[in-house]
């Protein structure tokens, strides 16, 4: 088993080589025991390492070895994803509940162009958002990531993230009242 140096420099293609080659298997274990998804484990294991190469003076060995700073990573970010999985189900069941035969209203010819005003509104007021807090916001609701995920893909701190989020709401939200 590979014994992480003292100098916690894993930063070295020889030294994350071997890292990975010791652990991966325990770092997917953990995942797949939380998701039950093979092809979700595997990108856990991705994510982990790569944080890992990123971002190795994070690890410090007087608080633990290397295999259960993994594998905690490992379950940290699987149930990220499974809770952002389970919302996602909830919000489809919600809108096909929503859906359902015997709740559609009849509606008049209006209301689809309504709809699409609206849209086109909306749309809108998300071009005017600097690009940044489009991003952030697009990346929330029109993919539904989380702020950890949307932190990692822009590689920005979680509470950037969260405030470009915030803000482009307040500023998308005021460009609607005014558009009204």
């Amino acid at each position: 088993m590979y014994n992480v140096p003292v100098t916690n420099d894993l930063s070295e293609p020889g030294d994350f080589r071997r890292a990975f080659d010791d652990h991966h298997r325990k770092v997917y274990a953990s995942a797949f025991g939380v998701l039950g998804d093979a092809a979700l484990a595997q990108d856990v294991v991705q994510d982990v390492f790569l944080r890992l190469w990123r971002r190795s003076t994070a690890f410090d060995p007087a608080r633990g070895s290397l295999a259960s700073y993994l594998t905690m990573m490992a379950r940290s970010r699987a149930l990220d994803r499974w809770r952002t999985r389970v919302a996602r189900e909830s919000a489809v069941d919600r809108v096909k509940q929503q859906l359902r035969p015997e709740s559609v209203i009849a509606e008049d010819a209006a209301a689809p162009v309504i709809r699409r005003e609206s849209s086109h509104r909306v749309l809108r007021a998300l071009d005017e958002l600097p690009g940044d807090q489009r991003e952030a916001v697009l990346l929330a609701f029109g993919k539904g990531m989380t702020g950890r995920e949307i932190a990692q893909a822009a590689g920005v701190p979680l509470g950037t993230v969260k405030s470009r989020v915030r803000l482009g709401l307040a500023r998308a939200r005021t460009e609607l009242t005014h558009a009204a």
